[in-house]
């Protein structure tokens, strides 16, 4: 059974061992909001702030990680990031961890998301692309960025 949930305290085990897979295959060099380690996952366990942060489970194990980060720090338009588990992409798990945060932020007012994603990372970019996302060049920086306006009816919620 697939769920995706909020990141809750007893999440940091397992979202730790998720973390380490991807730094052991070579995710953080294209992946890397924050260090991909045990300390981050505690802290994401045990945070209560406005940002969101997601896992896909299937049963007990994290396939998919995702999040909406920057109202924190006042931001209207909220970064987007997700990774998927090595051994489960290509099964649609990253379409719909995508939609799925879509639909977090538009719930939780934003009428736009923003993403970064590196050239080399043509995979993700095919996604975001197929999503509606318009990439363009980072102005000071190496990475492609896109915006994506979000549709339907916002509602401002800070659960």
């Amino acid at each position: 059974m697939i769920e995706i949930r909020r990141v809750r305290s007893e999440d940091a085990g397992r979202l730790a061992r998720f973390f380490e897979t991807l730094e052991a295959r070579g995710v953080g060099r294209l992946f890397h909001p924050h260090p991909l380690s045990a300390e981050s996952a505690r802290q994401l366990a045990a945070y209560a702030g406005k940002d969101l942060y997601f896992i896909l489970l299937e049963t007990d194990d994290v396939l998919g990680y995702g999040m909406l980060r920057g109202w924190d720090e006042g931001y209207d338009i909220p970064s987007l990031g997700m990774a998927i588990h090595p051994d489960a992409q290509g099964q649609g798990l990253g379409r719909l961890l995508m939609s799925f945060l879509h639909v977090a932020a538009l719930r939780r007012g934003a009428s736009t998301v923003r993403l970064r994603v590196a050239p080399i990372n043509t995979a993700a970019a095919r996604l975001y692309r197929s999503l509606g996302y318009e990439l363009t060049p980072e102005k000071d920086g190496p990475y492609l960025v896109g915006l994506l306006p979000l549709r339907g009816p916002r509602r401002q919620r800070d659960r």
